[in-house]
């Protein structure tokens, strides 16, 4: 139970502080801190004490193919942004994260 709560603390001190970090003269890291590896790092320590080295080492290999949807969702942003309305560029920025997403577990399912 102590360790749900830990993770849901951990979940909103993130949240927080991106809220802080929009309001700032560098509202930019705010898009640096969703990347730091707080829910990585837990699920590294879950898989290695549950699966084991070899299972931990699957698994960051497809942390690094993940990195490709998310890429293509910050793409999508990026070029969307000016063009629509926040909420359509955010809807079609993840549609596309979406896709990219199941592509890669297809193909990871296939490969693996």
């Amino acid at each position: 139970m102590w360790a749900l709560v830990f993770k849901c603390t951990l979940g909103a001190l993130v949240v927080l502080l991106i809220s802080i970090l929009s309001k700032s003269k560098a509202f930019y890291i705010a898009g640096l801190v969703p990347l730091f590896p707080t829910f990585a790092l837990i699920a590294h320590v879950i898989v290695f004490q549950q699966q084991g080295a070899d299972a931990l080492r699957r698994t960051a290999l497809f942390g690094l193919w993940s990195l490709i949807p998310y890429a293509i969702y910050l793409i999508a942003v990026y070029l969307l942004a000016t063009q629509m309305s926040v909420l359509s560029c955010l809807s079609l920025a993840t549609l596309a994260w979406t896709i990219a997403a199941g592509i890669l577990l297809y193909g990871w399912y296939l490969w693996a």
